[in-house]
């Protein structure tokens, strides 16, 4: 019986937070600062919505009409494709939290993936209805579905600026600086994860190598 509460409890507060997920983007400040100090949010409901938002990403391509997005699946590969989102996603997670703890950001590491997680909302909310819609549209209403397309993207990155902000507690203009230099620290994490895997390379073909030699000489 009390297992069975305490799943029914659980269960609740996933439903909660991921409904909760609609308060923070029609009302952000509010919304993203009791997401993290009012623990409205949970991660299970930020999983959800970045699966979802990987998902509708895919479904896009098989299921929006060629008018508007036109495939060739012999280039592509589903992995990168769903990579090319999750990807730059923790970097930028580890970028702007590396760079907030330096200069006294209150958010932590969870905080910032969970509020990241919750600003991609938009994103599912508005493709998903545009790719079926897609298919009942001519070609001369494709201003209207290219205008919808970008106001999702533009609400996301907007959300994005307003949860920094709320979880590191941070004034407009210094946040709007470390959401800039977010940027400038995804680039250093890709330059040294191609060192690091650069040097890792070089290392396994110079072992390779040596046996190589010692087999030829033996």
């Amino acid at each position: 019986m009390i297992a069975a509460l305490k799943n029914k409890n659980t269960y609740l507060k996933y439903i909660d937070s991921l409904r909760f997920a609609l308060y923070c983007i029609t009302h952000p400040l509010d919304g993203f600062w009791d997401l993290t100090h009012e623990k409205r949010g949970t991660y299970a409901a930020a999983n959800t919505i970045l699966f979802l938002t990987l998902l509708v990403r895919v479904m896009k391509l098989r299921y929006t009409s060629f008018i508007f997005l036109t495939v060739y699946w012999e280039g592509i590969n589903i992995f990168l494709y769903i990579a090319s989102v999750a990807f730059p996603l923790a970097m930028f997670v580890v970028g702007n939290w590396g760079l907030t703890t330096l200069f006294d950001g209150k958010g932590r590491l969870g905080q910032v993936y969970m509020a990241s997680c919750y600003a991609l909302t938009p994103y599912p909310l508005i493709q998903f209805p545009l790719m079926i819609f897609s298919n009942f549209v001519t070609v001369d209403e494709r201003e209207f579905y290219t205008v919808i397309s970008a106001l999702s993207l533009l609400w996301a990155a907007m959300l994005f600026i307003a949860a920094m902000g709320q979880i590191h507690e941070f004034g407009f203009g210094k946040n709007l600086l470390f959401m800039v230099a977010s940027l400038f620290a995804m680039l250093v994490i890709v330059f040294i994860l191609l060192l690091f895997f650069s040097m890792i390379s070089q290392g396994v073909a110079y072992f390779i190598s040596i046996g190589k030699e010692i087999m030829f000489r033996l």
